[in-house]
């Protein structure tokens, strides 16, 4: 049977998470993605998701992320990183602190984001400026300045979901983000990379309902199953029995909504 868990890599600079995914899927075979894609500049935490386990992608990709960012001060970059074109200005920002709470970021020319039908990076490709790309809120939880020196600054960044760390640091005026390490995707940490974790254990951040035997055949066969009216409606839970996953639902009124089925009946 093929592999199924989320796989927490460790993805070195200069390769796209698609060149991961792809050299995953030559070594173990199987259905494979991934939830929340890194820059080619970026190193770090890539959660890789095999098997059945590419049902649960929805619930990775809108967990926070932390990074460790380094800035290049009295620097810009046309596209925010070191992949664009530098220029020196040696005007070193007076403020080195980070915007916080919920802040709006015009989405970047280096994104993979569609305008009128074409991704944004394609027209970045051809030197080409939008100026209507979309504005997105997203919040900074924190920004911590671990270490400045010279022209460079450290900083340790927790955020939400969809937050453009690069366009960040460009809030500082003169920087750019000349190095980004994801260190964790919600509770999944850089120390467990090369492990492949359960989904039952890579999803622990959700609420768990245990089943018993026939509920998790009658979950399996896509019959309705009844829920606890104590229970939070409209939120994913875990339907477990014992160690196994069997199930993400949500609660309806009276029972349970499958939303991924993991193990079918049979």
């Amino acid at each position: 049977m093929p592999d199924c868990g989320i796989l927490v890599c460790d993805k070195p600079a200069g390769v796209t998470s698609h060149d991961v995914v792809a050299g995953v899927r030559r070594e173990r075979g199987g259905k494979v993605g991934h939830a929340g894609t890194l820059d080619p500049f970026a190193t770090g935490v890539l959660t890789v998701l095999l098997g059945r386990a590419t049902r649960l992608q929805r619930y990775f990709l809108e967990l926070p992320k932390t990074y460790i960012a380094t800035a290049k001060l009295g620097w810009t970059s046309s596209t925010g990183d070191p992949d664009g074109e530098l220029n020196r200005t040696g005007c070193i920002p007076e403020s080195l602190a980070l915007p916080t709470g919920l802040i709006e970021q015009m989405v970047p020319m280096t994104s993979a984001v569609k305008v009128d039908g074409e991704r944004l990076y394609k027209r970045a490709h051809r030197g080409e400026q939008s100026d209507d790309r979309p504005v997105r809120e997203v919040t900074i939880h924190r920004a911590d300045l671990l270490a400045s020196e010279g022209d460079t600054a450290r900083y340790e960044i927790e955020c939400s979901s969809g937050t453009y760390v690069r366009t960040l640091i460009e809030t500082l005026g003169d920087a750019y983000c000349s190095e980004l390490r994801r260190t964790a995707v919600g509770l999944i940490g850089i120390d467990r990379a090369g492990d492949l974790l359960p989904p039952l254990e890579a999803l622990s951040f959700l609420d768990r309902v245990e089943l018993d035997d026939r509920q998790t055949t009658a979950i399996g066969y896509g019959q309705k199953v009844a829920a606890d009216p104590a229970l939070p409606e409209g939120e994913p839970l875990l339907l477990v029995n014992g160690d196994n996953l069997i199930a993400v639902a949500i609660r309806s009124g009276e029972t349970f909504k499958p939303d991924v089925v993991l193990e079918p009946a049979g």
